[in-house]
């Protein structure tokens, strides 16, 4: 689960979004994690908050090789975390609080808060493709899932939708 409080995020049905996008991405999941917060792009794990763990990883996907610095519940880059770290103000590291902070940041700057809030889960998913490789819509080829499981996964976690 998230680990902001519904006051920090804003509503619970944020923190439900922030769940889903655990989900899709894969990084809830991953046994030994700590709900994801701690996982490398491709599964492996990282230690310690300090920072973030500014790794190049390279796996193959549909037969070709992808390098990526993506960490951390929502599988964010490097180079967005020195940016989001700097302009949200963010202390304390790579945490999983300030992961969350990032990620709600990035679905506000989609404009997809008011719709998550409104319960328009699927315009929601569409809004913030092309951030996250797992939904689908977006054009980096990783093998997003249907949007059909996203929303019934965001039932099936107690979401209501519009």
């Amino acid at each position: 689960m998230a680990r902001l409080t519904v006051p920090q995020a804003g509503s619970a049905r944020a923190l439900l979004f922030l769940d889903l996008i655990a989900y899709s991405e894969g990084t809830s999941a991953i046994e030994a994690s700590d709900d994801g917060y701690n996982v490398l792009y491709g599964g492996g794990l990282f230690t310690g908050y300090r920072d973030h763990p500014r790794l190049r990883l390279t796996f193959p996907i549909n037969g070709k090789p992808v390098t990526s610095t993506a960490a951390g519940r929502y599988q964010l880059l490097e180079r967005y975390w020195n940016a989001y770290r700097h302009s949200l103000r963010l202390e304390g590291g790579f945490t999983p609080e300030n992961q969350d902070q990032v990620a709600l940041q990035q679905i506000r700057e989609r404009r997809a808060l008011e719709d998550i809030n409104a319960g328009r889960i699927k315009e929601a998913i569409r809004k913030c493709s092309n951030i996250w490789a797992s939904f689908p819509g977006n054009t980096y080829g990783q093998n997003p899932h249907k949007v059909e499981k996203l929303l019934a996964r965001y039932q099936w976690m107690g979401g209501v939708m519009a």
